[in-house]
């Protein structure tokens, strides 16, 4: 796991649902909400994203306590066709948003064949994975895209000054067995982990950043250095136009089609999402597009690997086992992660879970 040891201490997911759940209705947030960003971001520490799950709970205290996440309410409809919406997110949290636009788009994906909602000034989504597979398990391919118009980390490429988050892109689809579960963002590393391995004194294990002046290094700091450096975009600076070409496609989808973004003022810390949902029936049919994947899986774990002791997953593979393992042992959460949340247990009032027995 990303960052984590082998020595900490395992958690109950159940009990860090709980926990999650608490802490953020403590925090005056409405009751369904809260369970759902408690849900998600669990979710993401199941499947190994542990700069997403639980790591942005404390960051998510922070901004309702500042007022800059809004408690309760619901998203404002701009607009609405049969299968297409857009919706002002109103600074809700932004995985009780995802998930709703995601209960609009199935049924009418189930009717059209797809469904698109473009969401404007939600706050940060958390994980992309944590929403694909219980809708890939449908028999729905879905596509989820993320940016952030209020800040900047990434540069075009050719350039040395931020005007792109990392913008990630993630999209599952359903074979015959597991769902292929795509994650990926249109820069090399992540905020998250940059801002993780910048507060430990650490770098990364290769030169993923720039400094100002247009110096590649593996020192994080240089982003949060004055001028900043940006996190390079796949690809680097041999083929980071692929990287660049992705960002500008996730800009488009995301505050182009919410008509949103960052030719607006910076509201603090959020998102602009789209999300679209296929209906795999709707084209050539869900057994014809599975002959198809499972032809494509097989073909991709039969490759001979160029190391012999690791072979070719698909992605998301990885994932799903750990997902699996950790439901039975217990969540080895990062271990950054439960002395940021010490404080505002405290503060709310909440107790703090108690670590599993290994049921290795």
């Amino acid at each position: 796991m990303s960052g984590s040891q082998g020595d900490q201490p395992r958690f109950d997911a159940q009990s860090l649902v709980e926990f999650a759940d608490a802490l953020l209705r403590a925090a005056s947030v409405d009751a369904p909400i809260a369970r759902d960003v408690a849900e998600v971001l669990v979710e993401g520490d199941l499947l190994g994203h542990d700069t997403h799950g639980l790591a942005l709970l404390a960051g998510y205290l922070a901004e309702l306590d500042k007022g800059t996440m809004t408690r309760s309410g619901a998203p404002h409809v701009l607009a609405e066709r049969s299968a297409v919406a857009t919706w002002d997110g109103q600074r809700l949290p932004g995985p009780w948003l995802v998930r709703e636009a995601i209960d609009w788009a199935l049924p009418r994906a189930r009717e059209h064949g797809c469904a698109s909602v473009a969401i404007r000034r939600s706050h940060h989504i958390a994980c992309l994975a944590a929403y694909l597979e219980p809708v890939a398990r449908q028999g729905m391919l879905i596509l989820l895209s993320s940016s952030d118009p209020n800040a900047a980390s990434v540069a075009p490429f050719g350039g040395t000054q931020p005007v792109f988050t990392p913008n990630p892109i993630a999209i599952g689809f359903p074979t015959s067995g597991d769902p292929v579960m795509i994650d990926v963002s249109a820069s090399i590393t992540t905020n998250g982990m940059s801002a993780r391995l910048h507060a430990a004194g650490q770098r990364g294990e290769h030169p993923w950043w720039m400094d100002a002046q247009g110096q590649v290094t593996n020192d994080p700091s240089v982003i949060f250095a004055k001028p900043p450096g940006t996190i390079l975009p796949v690809g680097g600076l041999d083929a980071g136009h692929k990287g660049y070409g992705l960002a500008l496609m996730i800009e488009a989808l995301t505050g182009g089609l919410a008509g949103h973004g960052r030719a607006d003022p910076a509201e603090g810390w959020g998102a602009t999402v789209h999300l679209q949902i296929y209906d795999t029936a709707a084209f050539a049919g869900s057994q014809q597009f599975s002959r198809q994947t499972d032809w494509i899986a097989a073909a991709c774990h039969d490759n001979p690997p160029r190391e012999v002791d690791r072979p070719v997953r698909l992605p998301g593979e990885r994932g799903l086992a750990r997902k699996r393992e950790q439901l039975g042992s217990g969540v080895q959460l990062h271990p950054a992660i439960m002395p940021a949340l010490h404080d505002w247990a405290g503060k709310l009032a909440v107790a703090l879970p108690c670590a599993v027995a290994n049921r290795g």
